[in-house]
């Protein structure tokens, strides 16, 4: 299993690296989960922006966007190469603050919602949302991240 961390902002997210990793690798434990690879990407709004505008045709920032390699059925790795979670770190900020609790459960929240989609998890429709929300607090609690 390996999970790439990548920095592209200004801040130093060591710490919160440290924890992502430990709890995405938690996510992996519970899905069941033991050869794969992806990336988290952190990034800025500017940035976000950018490929919320040009991949999904919405003119504005958003917290969290995927590219589930999986999603293309001509690509057909030996072990599950799922893709890119790319995260907002001026989002996380901002979220934080709104809903009341840590960076880093922000932090974390994202990359676990990032890794369900990259499986394939959504929320369109109520009840894959109530299954995937409820994977999300269970990897979180797991991972003893709280609000």
């Amino acid at each position: 299993m390996e999970i790439g961390l990548f920095n592209e902002t200004n801040i130093n997210l060591d710490e919160y690296f440290k924890t992502i990793d430990k709890v995405l690798k938690k996510g992996l434990e519970i899905l069941e989960i033991d050869k794969c690879e992806f990336n988290v990407i952190v990034v800025n709004n500017d940035y976000i922006h950018e490929l919320n505008k040009n991949f999904r045709g919405i003119d504005r920032e958003t917290d969290v966007i995927t590219f589930a390699l999986e999603d293309d059925k001509t690509f057909n790795p030996v072990d599950r190469v799922l893709g890119d979670i790319y995260i907002s770190i001026d989002k996380v900020f901002e979220q934080a603050k709104e809903y009341g609790h840590s960076e880093l459960r922000e932090i974390c929240f994202l990359a676990v919602h990032g890794l369900l989609h990259l499986l394939g998890y959504d929320h369109m429709k109520k009840k894959d949302e109530e299954i995937m929300f409820s994977l999300q607090d269970k990897i979180l609690e797991s991972s003893n991240i709280s609000r």
